[in-house]
């Protein structure tokens, strides 16, 4: 399973276990939705990593095999698990065992408090030669607000701890982020549950109103430039270069 489960007393881990580097592709998408709703009735939840890499983001070489046809049915899925970890009513706590870039730093960005071990975080969907899905901008606004968006999507660039810490990209710094990371979300977790679902839902309003409202026509031009030819060959050129 790319998603494992375990529990720890009342808070549910998820924990990503998808190849050498944690990535996002169709099936660790829907994992994820899937497993969200079977923790339904958890006080919290920690999401992390397997291994040293909390998430390297989309698996670009799915991408890159996949072409059109593979970025169709990927992106949908990709907007769908971030939302799901996006309007999870519980506490979500992301312990970042090790890099969280690109989609894992989004994945990081949905969830309500972030804990860094070793490793970095940063988007750098442009230096591959994509846009950024709405749900996804719309998540890293609502974590970071509007004003810090253009300087670390532009730049691409990735930060660990204390400048990490400095730029708000994460809430803390812990020398083991499993461990803070549950007791962070245990500590959550004994709030009150109704309440604490309905404060979420009011400050996340704002970004869910907006995804909803213009979600269905911002998707499909983010689609139409992730299945150019120009994009798949940056995401070919980016793989065979970057990857091996």
């Amino acid at each position: 399973m790319p998603i494992t489960l375990e529990s720890h007393h009342d808070v549910a881990v998820l924990r990503i276990d998808h190849g050498r580097a944690n990535t996002l592709d169709t099936d660790s998408c829907r994992e994820l939705v899937f497993r969200l709703e079977e923790v339904a009735d958890a006080r919290a939840v920690v999401l992390t990593g397997t291994g040293r890499i909390f998430c390297a983001g989309v698996d670009l070489k799915r991408i890159r095999d996949g072409g059109a046809a593979y970025v169709s049915e990927f992106l949908p899925l990709l907007s769908d698990a971030l939302l799901a970890v996006f309007g999870c009513p519980r506490p979500v706590v992301a312990a970042l065992n090790g890099p969280a870039i690109a989609g894992g730093a989004v994945l990081a960005a949905a969830c309500d408090h972030r804990v860094l071990g070793p490793g970095t975080i940063g988007v750098t969907e442009l230096l591959v030669g994509v846009p950024f899905p709405l749900a996804a901008l719309e998540i890293l606004r609502c974590a970071y607000g509007t004003a810090p968006l253009p300087s670390l999507t532009y730049s691409g660039s990735t930060y660990g701890g204390a400048d990490a810490l400095a730029r708000g990209l994460v809430d803390e710094l812990a020398d083991n982020a499993f461990e803070r990371a549950l007791a962070v979300a245990t500590r959550l977790g004994e709030l009150p549950p109704e309440p604490f679902a309905h404060t979420k839902a009011q400050i996340r309003q704002p970004f869910h109103e907006r995804i909803a409202e213009y979600r269905h026509s911002d998707d499909p031009e983010v689609e139409r430039l992730w299945r150019s030819p120009a994009a798949l060959a940056a995401v070919k050129s980016y793989v065979d270069g970057m990857l091996g």
